[in-house]
């Protein structure tokens, strides 16, 4: 009996310990990306790229009012499925979005999964559950476990709450301090691979962000930190400062999806500035978006609505507004819009004196010309409804929502819960003071824009943006989505020369670096940030900025370097638009245009740099030129320089 019982005894130990320390693992389509999935104390997974270790096995938990989920897990069930289709978008930068993946569900004792996804160029994996009444998120254990040193580009932040418009550092994993937040999407040069962590499908529970390891400071660890849930907050202006939180994350259903924890895996860095990822994971569209007209904006705060040789004192009134109006109308311009001052910063339905709402409102009717409105996030949260009515009679076309700063979990509730609400009206959103897109925009595309980046406007209050970091941005921040950065500065300055103006700002680098970035920056909703008397003082620049689209049916990175230099092509009812952006070196491109055109005659219309660029970042020159597929186009970028060209049948 003994012995009988001692065999048993081994016999279950060896079944014990081969489960605890089975492998489950998952490949991308083309078999170059591998998730392996390890099970013991709690359950870890690592990344093999090209069949190499690109990241140490890292660990994934949850810890609940409802269990821990992933300490000592308990394997009943895996299944795995493989999904190639395409999804047909609202708006975007293609009009179809490859999406196929091999995908690994594992189903663990103590109600819930984990999902594993690999696609040829990232993985992904989220937790679901299966609970019964409230689920309190206490925290997430989320890890990313190197062995070497790599060099990292990221956002540091002060806190939790944070305007999300940080410049870009570059520092090593061992030097970054533990005291510091990080934004996403945060780049992890491992050797000749860019791992980009990003997150995507984020509802009802708070954004992440990273941090040094505490726990292994002298290693090239990093941890997922989220913000604790907000239980008092108190108005400082424009933002609602939290003085106190709950001792969780996140209070929540217990039968859910969680956010995608996401790594774009990128060989080259033309393939960071193309990634879909974000988009792919999140929710699909859960409205009828056919209202959802993208388009370009006049914009009146940057340019300080300083119109020059008009026979009015310009300033928030109906003679300024009538203008704006004027000029979009007359340049293919869908929208205007009335920033602050147009109404009570507090009271939406409270406009300014000097505006007739009524009649603005019809005046941009009979030009054709549809207006937008700005709002403080928590102004227009007390009053949306009132006010959502009251601007659908005035026929008003979306809202510009800013000062959110924040991401905990009743921020991201704020989030979907307004553009919830504005689709009821058919009012776009444009979020400003906001957080990282993660896909929130596919699930409702009347979600228009986000900024969540440093912009235009800090040209009004200092001289940080340089070209380099302007070039760094569609190899990081568009990674997520849609970007309002507002370009279009008229007034520019070669290196060293910024001159700081609040009322009459420009920007760092030359004239077509600036009209560059309204093809290489993705913004459905395009602003115009300066003067429309800037403009038109210039006819050729006017045609392209009439022109240009804000969306796109194919687009293609056809050449770039992170913080250096980026030229990308977008096709849009058979015309292909190319932008170049460069940093503060010179530099000649050429681009080979096999790829983008068939036999036959082209036409290239073009605006590119001027030969004394270097010396007066305003000089530009306008080129027509006959192009063809098999004739490659030479070009030279100045310092801090750019480029666009339209190339369409001859």
């Amino acid at each position: 009996m003994i012995k009988r019982l001692l065999f048993t005894l081994v016999v279950a130990l060896t079944f014990y310990t081969g489960v605890l320390g089975q492998v489950a693992s998952v490949s991308s389509p083309n078999n170059t990306i591998k998730i392996n999935v390890k099970l013991t104390d709690r359950i870890y997974y690592n990344l093999e790229v090209d069949e190499k270790g690109t990241m140490w096995y890292s660990p994934i938990s949850m810890s609940t009012n409802q269990g821990e989920l992933g300490q000592n897990p308990v394997l009943l069930n895996q299944s795995s499925n493989s999904v190639d289709q395409s999804i047909k978008t609202v708006w975007g930068t293609r009009s179809e979005v490859k999406d196929q993946y091999n995908e690994l569900t594992l189903d663990f004792k103590n109600g819930y999964s984990l999902i594993f996804r690999a696609y040829d160029d990232g993985v992904a994996y989220r937790f679901k559950t299966s609970k019964k009444g409230e689920l309190l998120v206490y925290n997430e254990e989320v890890e990313y476990r190197f062995w070497k040193n790599h060099n990292m580009l990221s956002k540091v932040a002060d806190s939790f709450s944070t305007s999300f418009e940080q410049l870009y550092t570059r520092e090593r994993l061992r030097d970054v301090s533990p005291q510091n937040l990080i934004n996403l999407p945060t780049v992890i040069m491992a050797d000749s691979i860019y791992l980009t962590v990003l997150e995507s499908d984020l509802f009802d529970y708070p954004g992440m962000y990273l941090s040094k390891s505490i726990n292994h400071a002298h290693r090239s660890y990093l941890d997922g930190k989220f913000a604790t849930y907000p239980t008092k907050w108190q108005q400082n202006n424009f933002h609602l400062e939290v003085t106190d939180r709950a001792d969780y994350i996140a209070k929540t259903e217990g039968s859910r999806l969680f956010p995608w924890r996401v790594i774009a895996v990128s060989r080259t860095d033309l393939e960071m500035a193309d990634s879909d990822l974000v988009y792919k994971l999140a929710r699909p569209s859960k409205i009828n978006a056919d209202w959802v007209k993208p388009g370009k904006v006049a914009w009146d705060w940057w340019n300080a609505m300083n119109l020059e040789g008009v026979d009015f004192e310009t300033g928030v009134n109906n003679k300024t507004y009538e203008y704006y109006i004027d000029f979009a109308a007359k340049n293919n311009i869908e929208y205007v819009i009335m920033d602050e001052g147009w109404s009570d910063q507090f009271d939406v339905l409270l406009p300014t004196p000097m505006v007739d709402m009524e009649h603005l409102t019809q005046y941009a009717k009979e030009k054709g010309v549809k207006l937008i409105l700005w709002a403080v996030w928590h102004t227009i949260d007390r009053q949306y409804k009132e006010a959502f009515e009251l601007f659908e009679k005035w026929g008003i076309a979306g809202v510009k929502v800013d000062f959110i700063d924040r991401d905990d979990q009743l921020a991201i509730e704020f989030y979907e819960r307004l553009i919830q609400e504005a689709a009821k009206h058919h009012l776009l959103v444009d979020f400003h003071g906001c957080s990282k897109p993660t896909g929130l925009h596919r699930t409702y595309p009347n979600l228009i824009n986000y900024e969540g980046v440093h912009g235009n406007e800090y040209n009004k209050f200092n001289d940080e943006q340089t070209p380099s970091h302007n070039v760094d941005l569609p190899f990081t921040r568009m990674m997520t989505g849609p970007m309002d950065y507002t370009p279009g500065a008229m007034t520019n300055f070669v290196q060293n020369d910024f001159h700081l103006s609040y009322y009459n700002p420009g920007s760092n680098g030359t004239r077509c670096h600036q009209l560059g970035m309204f093809v290489v920056y993705f913004a459905p909703l395009q602003m115009l940030c300066d003067a429309p008397t800037a403009y038109e003082k210039y006819p050729d620049i006017l045609e392209f900025l009439s022109a240009v689209p804000t969306t796109w049916d194919e687009t293609k990175v056809l050449d770039g370097k992170l913080g250096e230099f980026i030229v990308i092509a977008r096709k849009k009812d058979n015309i292909w638009y190319i932008g170049g952006m460069n940093d503060w070196t010179e530099r000649d491109v050429t681009l080979d245009l096999s790829s983008l055109l068939g036999t036959g005659n082209y036409e290239a219309t073009m605006l590119v740099d001027g030969v004394n660029a270097n010396r007066n970042a305003e000089d530009y020159k306008a080129v027509k030129k006959d192009v063809s597929a098999n004739k490659p186009l030479h070009l030279t970028m100045k310092k801090g320089g750019g480029f666009v060209v339209r190339i369409q049948t001859k």
